[in-house]
Order: structure tokens, then sequence, then C-alpha cells
């Protein structure tokens, strides 16, 4: 979670935080600011005060996913091993967080919610956009990189619509795969 100040967090956060938890439960679909205000412990005219309609607090979701997948690539570069495909190693690395907790939960409520408001995802968009430039201007093996940010969103896909056939040992399998394959490239 994202935090402000001393550890405090602003009342922007709670709400996000408590839209967060309702989606989760509940679905974009049936979330209203009046239970988003309770449950942030806010009254209605703080929430209106961050988020003056349902659809400025759904962007700003969208928006906060965004940036923790972000925050999440910038904090495995300063782990990640120097060499091929550096770019489409991190961003596969943390495109799997997504399918991690109270993110795929997000992830997933916003989804459902495009689908009444596709403008939602503009911001996705835009980093789908900026991450197929990045890789191709930084990756080593061109090929091998989207490949891997492919199968990675294909995985994330699959399971977001709680579609995949694959057992945990199964997706390990192809995750430790894609890995090889943007470590070592494509062999021709």
């Amino acid at each position: 979670m994202l935090g402000c100040g001393r550890g405090r967090r602003s009342s922007r956060e709670k709400i996000l935080d408590a839209a967060a938890e309702l989606v989760s439960e509940i679905g974009a679909g049936r979330l209203t600011l009046d239970a988003v205000a309770e449950k942030a412990g806010v009254s209605k005219g703080g929430l209106l005060y961050n988020f003056p309609t349902k659809e400025a607090l759904l962007q700003a979701m969208v928006q906060r996913l965004v940036d923790e997948v972000s925050a999440e690539r910038e904090a495995l570069r300063e782990q990640a091993e120097p060499g091929h495909n550096l770019e489409a190693r991190l961003c596969t690395a943390a495109l799997l967080k997504l399918r991690q907790g109270r993110m795929r939960d997000v992830a997933n409520g916003m989804l459902a919610a495009s689908a009444e408001n596709p403008r939602l995802l503009e911001p996705v968009r835009e980093v789908i956009k900026d991450t197929l430039e990045n890789l191709k201007a930084t990756s080593d093996d061109l090929d091998a990189a989207l490949l891997g940010w492919l199968a990675i969103e294909g995985l994330n896909s699959f399971e977001m619509h709680d579609l995949s056939p694959f057992s945990e040992e199964e997706h390990e399998r192809i995750v430790q795969a894609v890995n090889r394959l943007l470590r070592k490239g494509i062999a021709e």
C-alpha cells in the first residue's frame, strides 16, 4: 500500500483502500460512494472532496494500480541481475505481482467496471503502449522479450478471469520457461 507522511494514510488513501476492499467483495458495478465513505470512515463530503464522482474514484483506483505495478518494477530493478533483456524481465516480474492478493482483486474489479466505461482503461492502454515501445528500444532479443511479455499477460488474463487450466506447479513451470527465454533468448 502506498502511504503518505509519517506512516499515516491520507483520507484519499483510506478512501482508495476502502474502495479496493469493496470492489473485491461486491464488484465495481455495485460499488456506491456511500458504502465507500462508510468503509473508509470519512464523511460523504470528505469523499466527494477527493472524488466528486464514482467514475473519478474508479479512475483513481486504476491509476493507483498502474502506479503500484510501476513502483514494483522499479523496486525489482534494484535487485535485478544485469544482463539479457533486463527491461522485459522487470516487466514480467512486476506483472506477476498482479496475481497476488489485493492487486488481483482490484484489477479484476476494474476490468469488470471497464465493461460499462471503457475509458477507465485509458491509463492501462497507455502503459501497454509505453511498455511495447520500451521493449522495442531496450531488448537484446526483441522476439524473446515480446513472447515473454505476451505469455505473462496471457497467464495473468486467464487467472483474472478464473479461466486458468494450469495448476500452481504448471504456472511456476511456465514462469520459469519465460525467465529462461528472457535470459537466454531464442535459439536460431
